[in-house]
């Protein structure tokens, strides 16, 4: 089950970044650490963290998730810019 979280994470950041060459290694104890391997070699992201830091490692880590916006959320924010504006 602990496993399952950091996994989910990033296959998140894949999501994001456009990146599916992330990965989370598991060591002993419970640390958690995040290698890219889209240069053929395994590089080093983050140093090893419990798995509620490296949760939140990866998640901040890369691009940030889309905001969602309805059309009345994108038309709300035009009409704001458009009385700041004239």
């Amino acid at each position: 089950m602990r496993t399952t979280r950091a996994i989910h994470a990033v296959e998140r950041l894949k999501t994001r970044s456009g990146n599916p060459r992330f990965a989370a290694i598991s060591l002993s104890g419970g640390l958690f650490y995040l290698v890219d391997k889209s240069s053929g070699v395994d590089r080093k992201v983050s140093e090893p963290l419990a798995l509620d830091e490296f949760v939140k490692f990866v998640d901040a880590f890369g691009p940030p998730k889309p905001r969602k916006a309805s059309k009345l959320d994108i038309a709300f924010e035009a009409q704001i810019k458009k009385s700041k504006g004239g």
